[in-house]
């Protein structure tokens, strides 16, 4: 096949061998139709306590990340218990949504690409990234399982502005586990997406997990969790 009846392959009335995946899409806050997911990207120790409960220095450090897929996403608020783990911990984590992209994003002009944020959960796998993690290895085991991404609705940044401040929590059954303010992530959001567009080139339809607080822990199935981000909303999730 040419590049040229590849291309041509690729329109709207193309005939595939195997049915088209879904495309996994978040609500929007306010508005009927759905803000179509690209790619996740996860943002490692954004919380200077995280990072000394990881093990990590909590000195501000070249962020890195890692990615989630968009079929990881739970939107339905059920969390199915993952195989291959007896340890799976929770991490809340402001969500921002990228409505344009970009290379080499400039930090002063970062947040004109953002189309709203969220409340989200890195849920992880901790006894397999932790081997991972010993042998040196990529942490796709431990964190890019399947429902691995709950995410709540997005909330436009033309309603909420760009939220610099604010609490963050997550509770597990009523009892807080984890709790802090968006104020102490380590690396900001634009700074986030300048970084992000360095190395990747961006584009609308992407998610960023921009880090979590400390008090990561272990669920197990009954569970009900409750991620809260002052002036962007909340993300209930029920361990099954």
């Amino acid at each position: 096949m040419t590049a040229d009846t590849w291309t041509a392959a690729q329109g709207p009335t193309a005939d595939y061998v195997i049915p088209l995946p879904p495309v996994p899409a978040v609500p929007v806050q306010g508005c009927d139709a759905l803000f179509p997911v690209r790619r996740i990207y996860c943002v490692g120790r954004n919380y200077a306590a995280h990072a000394v409960e990881m093990g990590g220095d909590p000195d501000k450090e070249a962020p890195f990340f890692f990615q989630k897929n968009p079929d990881n996403l739970v939107l339905d608020g059920i969390f199915p218990y993952p195989v291959a783990s007896d340890d799976v911990h929770h991490e809340v984590e402001l969500v921002v949504a990228l409505g344009t992209g970009g290379k080499n994003i400039p930090v002063g002009s970062a947040l004109e690409h953002v189309f709203g944020y969220a409340v989200g959960l890195d849920m992880t796998r901790r006894d397999l990234q932790g081997e991972a993690k010993k042998a040196g290895r990529p942490w796709e085991t431990g964190k890019a399982f399947e429902s691995s991404a709950p995410c709540g609705p997005i909330a436009p940044a033309t309603e909420i502005g760009h939220p610099a401040a604010g609490t963050i929590t997550l509770a597990v059954n009523g009892d807080v586990r984890q709790s802090g303010d968006l104020n102490q992530l380590t690396w900001k959001v634009p700074e986030i997406i300048a970084h992000l567009s360095a190395l990747f080139t961006l584009a609308p339809g992407d998610l960023i997990f921009t880090g979590t607080p400390s008090g990561v822990g272990p669920v197990v199935r009954g569970d009900e969790l409750l991620g809260q981000i002052e002036g962007v909303g909340e993300l209930r999730v029920t361990v099954v």
